[in-house]
């Protein structure tokens, strides 16, 4: 038996090689992420005799070059939950943090672990492409967010509310009529200025050009609102500039996002389990990829509390003598993306309340008898999770093997 722990880190890693009693290979030595320095290590892996397994954390994604390096070289490659590391005893008081002890400890792990340990399974192309998509999604998102929230507080210095006065729909292009509106009439100025005949000509000249719908009433609406807002900033150049490079930073963000939501959906058509994600009540174009992103290939999970456990949904236990309790928090030890995926699903089922479907029902059930809004949302994502594992490991055992994702 031949351990070999790997603390991986950026552009390098710490490898240490042991075997049971506390017998040291290779003393920890750093291997840089090239591909001479992982073949020299392949090679000194083949060498070994015995049966060699290696194990590293799975922290963030430095780990998978290397990985899939190993994985494809014909090498065992473990890749664990860097808290099943941090939690396993080492029979010492001292706690050094370094990259040679964590090498050694992750050694000593794999030792300890060594029949349970799974195989890494690098995900397919389209797998990863989509996840790494979800997280840049979520990354634009944020920074949409972002400029949405710092045009408001502008427009609050020259034009208050004017980002109320629509809530059409956003385009395919991630374009919004408040926005494009505040473009064109960035100050309270550029309408109260002008006579009411005069701003609804012009506006209905605007709307005609940007391809939005003219309602007489809507202008008169305005009109009357601008009238009797106070402005903080002047009309002038330096106003007009600060409003319109906000506008065209949000412009830009949103149709990144936008794009972005397009190319996940088209991805996420690829993979075999779309049409059964898909038609679950609260999942959408939107919500379906993020979920099949985050989850990827269900099959690699035994049983559906593996899945639940991987979301950090599962209910904890406390137990201890005659102590029993009955509610006890949930470990929130797995995927933060896939749980703030799943909340989003639940509060769909929330807003559309669809009376046909389990999961709305069963949290329906939990909210009426006076549980506590998160306690019910993760019962829900919980039951979800559980009903999306079976009807995609039952829809994928009818596919023919092998088939090409």
């Amino acid at each position: 038996m031949n351990a070999v722990g790997i603390d991986v880190s950026k552009g390098k890693s710490t490898v240490t090689i042991c075997q049971p009693g506390d017998v040291v290979l290779m003393s920890p030595c750093d291997i840089p992420h090239t591909q001479s320095a992982i073949n020299a290590l392949i090679h000194q892996i083949k060498e070994l005799d015995g049966e060699t397994k290696v194990c590293m954390e799975h922290t963030g994604r430095y780990y998978e070059p290397i990985a899939t390096w190993l994985s494809d070289a014909g090498i065992f490659v473990s890749a664990v939950n860097p808290i099943l590391i941090k939690n396993f005893g080492d029979d010492s008081l001292r706690s050094p943090k370094t990259d040679k002890a964590d090498s050694k400890k992750i050694a000593r792990y794999t030792l300890d672990r060594w029949a349970k340990l799974k195989q890494y399974g690098c995900m397919d192309k389209t797998r990863n492409q989509l996840k790494t998509m979800n997280r840049q999604f979520g990354f634009y998102m944020d920074q949409k967010t972002a400029m949405k929230n710092n045009l408001i507080a502008l427009l609050d210095q020259t034009y208050p509310g004017a980002n109320d006065f629509f809530d059409s729909p956003a385009r395919s292009d991630g374009s919004q009529k408040w926005v494009d509106f505040v473009h064109t009439y960035w100050h309270a100025d550029c309408v109260r200025r002008k006579s009411l005949s005069a701003f609804t000509e012009h506006y209905q000249r605007w709307c005609k050009r940007k391809g939005y719908n003219f309602s007489t009433d809507k202008a008169e609406q305005i009109y009357q609102a601008s009238c009797d807002l106070i402005a903080v900033f002047p009309k002038d150049d330096n106003t007009k500039m600060l409003i319109q490079q906000a506008v065209a930073m949000l412009n830009t963000a949103s149709a990144t996002v936008e794009s972005l939501r397009q190319k996940m959906d088209e991805t996420a058509a690829r993979l075999p389990e779309y049409p059964v994600v898909m038609a679950m009540n609260g999942v959408g174009p939107t919500l379906g990829p993020q979920l099949m992103a985050e989850i990827g290939d269900v099959t690699r999970f035994t049983h559906r509390g593996a899945l639940t456990a991987f979301a950090g949904v599962d209910p904890g236990r406390n137990d201890s003598g005659q102590h029993v309790q009955k509610s006890v928090r949930t470990s929130k030890k797995g995927s933060p993306y896939l749980r703030k995926t799943l909340f989003q699903i639940m509060d769909n089922l929330i807003k559309r309340s669809p009376a046909d479907d389990a999961v709305y029902a069963f949290m329906d059930k939990k909210r009426t008898e006076g549980k506590d809004y998160y306690v019910y949302m993760t019962a829900g994502a919980n039951k979800f999770l559980r009903i999306y594992y079976g009807r995609v490991r039952a829809y994928l055992s009818t596919l023919p093997e092998n088939k090409e994702v």
